[in-house]
């Protein structure tokens, strides 16, 4: 209330920032933390099960990467520009629900501040006009009490506009190492079923050594 109106503003910008803050770690929680973990098991799984049993676990787990590998595993039998351009429309959507809502966590770290301001301006204004129609020699408590009540709006918005920007640089951080998986999950995957054949039950067979291969011909 001493503050001035914007404190209400301050307060709305607060609330979004504390509700969105709670969505991603509520999100980020849901998807879970060992998705190098996961992979190295999944492709564990190819080599000794096959990729039915694979998709099984991608299907199965909820990390936005299970997405992008489901997706390969999916389109194994299409032609490689197909399953590429599935594969990209998948990690883009993967990464939408990822980013989802940060821009409003930076929108507020950026705009709190400035609310601040104008909070601040607008009481000194409101301050010296009351000096203005003192009659009289003015006291220095006249002059006080109007410009620490016009701070507390910058002080407010500072309060907000920090933890909104640290959570955003955390949340953005979160964001782009889940895209580096995305791109890491696709090369292992390349990398594993290029350098290997299938098995008529999909199990993976390695390529032969050069003794094995000695041994065939024998």
């Amino acid at each position: 209330m001493r503050g001035g109106p914007l404190m209400w503003v301050l307060l709305a910008f607060s609330c979004v920032a504390l509700a969105v803050t709670i969505e991603r770690i509520l999100t980020y929680t849901y998807y879970g933390y060992s998705s190098d973990r996961w992979l190295r098991s999944l492709l564990q799984t190819i080599r000794t099960s096959g990729t039915a049993a694979a998709l099984s676990l991608a299907v199965a787990c909820r990390h936005p990467v299970a997405r992008v590998v489901q997706t390969y595993l999916e389109e194994l039998d299409r032609p490689t520009k197909v399953r590429q351009d599935n594969l990209r429309r998948t990690g883009s959507l993967a990464l939408e629900a990822v980013e989802k809502n940060l821009r409003i966590l930076a929108a507020l770290a950026h705009l709190s501040p400035l609310v601040g301001l104008l909070g601040t301006v607008q009481g000194m204004v409101v301050a010296f006009s009351k000096i203005e129609s003192i009659q009289g020699t003015v006291k220095p408590s006249d002059l006080a009490g109007g410009i620490w009540e016009a701070l507390l709006t910058t002080v407010f918005g500072l309060v907000i506009a920090i933890p909104c920007m640290a959570f955003y640089h955390a949340f953005e951080g979160h964001a782009d190492k889940i895209a580096r998986r995305m791109e890491l999950a696709v090369t292992s995957l390349d990398d594993l079923l290029s350098q290997s054949t299938l098995a008529p039950s999909g199990r993976v067979i390695p390529p032969r050594t050069k003794e094995e291969e000695f041994s065939v011909v024998q």
